[in-house]
């Protein structure tokens, strides 16, 4: 008797509203890919962790507006890397060399500004050092844009702890806006060009302008009556020593997991840095607990955090942990030199632990066809017609 299963059977399932991915796991996948970009400046490992959350995020991104983002992010971190090699042109740089590539002309300053130069020589070893600093920060951001584009915002704030609704809807509100206005002017300037008209020039775009403002003034007093009509703002009365023991744990907390996360991330503190992150994240969910106790509200059909969110959160975490391991281990594959100049190597073991952050490509439930997307929203539509 064969014991081998179907095919089908090991593929991830089609996301609808009871399988798909708690928004919580991606936001956790792509802050350990950043954690882990955060340890190296090795340019070939960094290539390689853009190229993973863009693979993941071109397998696993729906059609909805907020999924857009990450070609922003990706402009935006080249931008960043572009900036960075101009500081690092017209200001100088720390390292010094001795490949002098041009000389520019030197402004003079005045003696309370030393350190601070305009100008001078630019050396290959100063514009590398900043390229690569440059491409590390451009990855930090990318992984973000990748969590911006796979989370829906909107299931995010209902996984969030009461203490931390109020917030939560502002933070949400102000994500939504922006993407929801993008997909206004695209969808008026496709109809004016299936009208005729032209969708170029100043003029068009004033045009469009006060429909899309209109647009968006009417989905502010919506989302205002629905607020309004659902409740927000009404909480329990808690008593006064509550209160204060809530706020003493929350900032307490917070202030631990500010001070824990820069000792791991800096090279001296790791040691100490993991205790008081533990502490501090212990006082902070204590403090959120009972700040939870004055929201009085509902969760309908909350997400589940099932095994599929442990792996896809779990890859992140894991290659953030491998990375930290391997810095210590051996930091000269993941620091490449740049005094004296040097090629930087594919180090092996490292790049097989960013590959890790490739299997939500494989395990996380794949995005609903836009066809069965559309027939969905339009039988929703049917059924709240009578209502209005």
């Amino acid at each position: 008797m064969s014991t081998t299963l179907p095919a089908g059977r090991l593929r991830a399932p089609e996301a609808t509203r009871s399988t798909a991915l708690h928004a919580g796991a991606w936001w956790l996948w792509a802050l350990g890919m950043a954690a882990a970009a955060s340890r190296t400046t090795n340019p070939l490992l960094l290539a390689l962790i853009i190229t993973v959350a863009g693979y993941v995020v071109a397998a696993r991104r729906t059609d909805a507006p907020w999924a857009r983002a990450f070609g922003f992010f990706l402009a935006l971190g080249a931008v960043v890397v572009v900036i960075r090699l101009l500081f690092a042109l017209l200001l100088g740089s720390p390292i010094g060399g001795t490949h002098v590539l041009f000389t520019l002309p030197e402004v003079p300053l005045p003696d309370w500004s030393q350190g601070v130069r305009l100008g001078g020589r630019v050396t290959a070893e100063g514009m590398l050092f900043a390229f690569y600093d440059g491409l590390k920060l451009a990855t930090l951001l990318i992984c973000i844009g990748a969590a911006n584009a796979l989370a829906n915002p909107a299931r995010l704030l209902k996984s969030l702890p009461g203490a931390l609704y109020e917030v939560g809807v502002a933070v949400v509100v102000a994500l939504t806006f922006a993407p929801n206005l993008i997909a206004d002017l695209l969808r008026l300037r496709a109809a004016r060009r299936l009208r005729g008209r032209s969708d170029k020039g100043v003029r068009s775009l004033l045009q469009v302008a006060l429909p899309v403002l209109e647009g968006a003034l009417e989905r502010s007093v919506a989302l205002a009556a629905a607020m309004d009509a659902r409740g927000y703002g009404r909480s329990a009365q808690v008593p006064r020593a509550v209160r204060h023991t809530t706020s003493a744990l929350t900032l307490g907390g917070l202030t631990g997991v500010c001070a824990g996360t820069y000792g791991l991330l800096a090279a001296e503190g790791a040691a100490l840095g993991l205790p008081v992150l533990l502490l501090g994240l212990a006082a902070a969910l204590g403090g959120l607990w009972l700040g939870g106790r004055r929201s009085v509200r509902s969760r309908y059909r909350p997400d589940r955090w099932g095994a599929r969110a442990w792996l896809v959160s779990g890859s992140g975490l894991a290659a953030a942990a491998l990375l930290m391991h391997a810095g210590s281990a051996d930091p000269a594959a993941l620091h490449p030199s740049v005094v004296p100049l040097a090629v930087p190597g594919f180090p092996l073991w490292p790049a097989a632990a960013v590959l890790l952050g490739l299997l939500p490509a494989a395990v996380a439930p794949r995005p609903a066809h836009p066809d069965r997307t559309a027939r969905t929203a339009r039988t929703a539509r049917s059924t709240q017609e009578p209502y209005r």
